[in-house]
């Protein structure tokens, strides 16, 4: 074993009942609760990131493909669903499915209501696209007739402003020339939390769309793409534009929802500011706390010179009593981050008001590497700064240190 390590945990073991033992809890909890801090608010970053990009996904697609217009309208110009993304899906590496769909204005009334709504026209298979999960009442709508289904999925939203709920059955009016009407009914209500889905976007059939666009069964508004993860959406996008037709236009989720992706992409600068401010105090704190150390032994310095010890010796006795403080640190700093996320994951604490943040609970997302690398950047960057406290071992003069020995 080496002396300076020896010597450091003797040190340690027998101040348990001095000034020092005070310093070295200090220290503990310092790094312990600094360390549990930043856990935590990645856990939250990455649980509120995932949980609104996954529910956006769900709604719209990764990539939503469509024909170039300069209309804002909901209205659209129908494409071909003879296509290389509906028909050879495997020419596309990064998509996991594709499902024509078709979206068309409308408006419900009821005795004492209208609302404007937009009706999403899908297919039986969409279901398989994981907007089930957002069901909180009754079922998908079924679509697997030989004619159009006339069931419907609404939000809740919906549900509540216009005191309709599952199997009453509606009259929508689509605004077209001339206009016309269907009397559909309400085979479920989703939640989403997201305000641009919940306060207009109705789920219906495909064909009843197509029809009322007077359409034939190979025309639809656009494609919706889902992608095998999210991390390749750039990727797929470049893919889709290279061998898809000139005139489909290629529009990620990001550049659909730009606004609430740069305030997701805004969170992460927050993080970061505040990462570097905890990692800053406990970097302090250890400084402090090592140069209380020196001081207190100064008197063992200079009796350890006296002896022929060397600079070099002494200050890896100090900063293996910084090391082995850390790793304790890092231990509690451990159980508190995990400890947090394993109850409010389990238990949901930690209430939120969905109007505002688009969930009711504060969700945690477990990543492990992420926890990995943040126990080795506290190790290294308060390994770092122990240099700088044990430099002033270097400036004890032996001769007044042990003067009053």
């Amino acid at each position: 074993m080496r002396l300076s390590y020896y010597i450091s945990k003797k040190i340690i073991q027998n101040s348990s009942n001095s000034f020092s033992s005070l310093i070295h809890k200090i220290a503990i909890w310092s790094i312990g609760i600094g360390l549990g801090l930043m856990i935590i608010s990645f856990m939250i970053l990455d649980g509120f990131q995932s949980t609104i990009r996954n529910k956006i996904l769900q709604f719209s697609g990764d990539i939503y493909v469509n024909k170039y217009t300069l209309s804002n309208s909901y209205e659209e110009e129908p494409i071909s669903t003879h296509n290389l993304l509906l028909e050879d899906i495997t020419e596309f590496p990064n998509v996991e499915s594709a499902y024509p769909v078709s979206h068309k204005p409308g408006l419900i009334k009821t005795d004492n209501e209208v609302s404007g709504v937009v009706i999403k026209g899908v297919q039986e298979d969409y279901k398989d696209s994981g907007f089930t999960n957002s069901i909180i009442d009754g079922q998908f709508p079924n679509l697997e007739g030989k004619k159009y289904s006339k069931e419907i999925l609404i939000s809740e939203e919906i549900s509540n402003k216009l005191n309709i709920t599952t199997g009453d059955e509606i009259i929508v009016y689509f605004i077209q020339n001339p206009p016309k009407a269907r009397k559909l009914k309400i085979s479920g209500i989703y939640y989403s939390g997201i305000e641009d889905f919940d306060d207009k976007m109705i789920i219906g059939d495909l064909r009843m769309l197509q029809k009322l666009n007077n359409w034939p069964d190979t025309l639809t508004g656009g494609i919706e793409v889902h992608l095998k993860s999210f991390n390749n959406l750039y990727i797929a996008e470049e893919n889709l534009n290279e061998k898809l037709p000139h005139n489909l236009y290629v529009e990620p989720a990001t550049s659909k929802f730009s606004d609430i992706f740069d305030w997701l992409n805004m969170l992460n600068t927050n993080v970061v500011v505040f990462l570097t401010l905890i990692l800053a105090v406990a970097s302090f704190n250890m400084i402090s706390v090592v140069l209380i150390l020196i001081m207190e032994r100064t008197q063992m310095i200079g009796l350890m010179k006296a002896m022929g010890a060397t600079n070099r010796l002494i200050r890896k006795i100090f900063a293996y009593q910084g090391i082995l403080l850390i790793g304790k640190g890092l231990l509690l700093g451990n159980i508190i981050g995990i400890g947090f996320g394993f109850l409010q994951d389990t238990f949901h604490i930690l209430p939120l008001d969905p109007e505002s943040y688009y969930m009711s609970y504060v969700p945690i997302e477990w990543n492990f590497l992420t926890i990995v690398l943040l126990n080795v950047l506290t190790y290294i960057t308060i390994s770092l700064v122990l240099i700088i406290p044990t430099i002033i071992i270097s400036r004890i003069n032996p001769i007044k240190a042990i003067k009053f020995v």
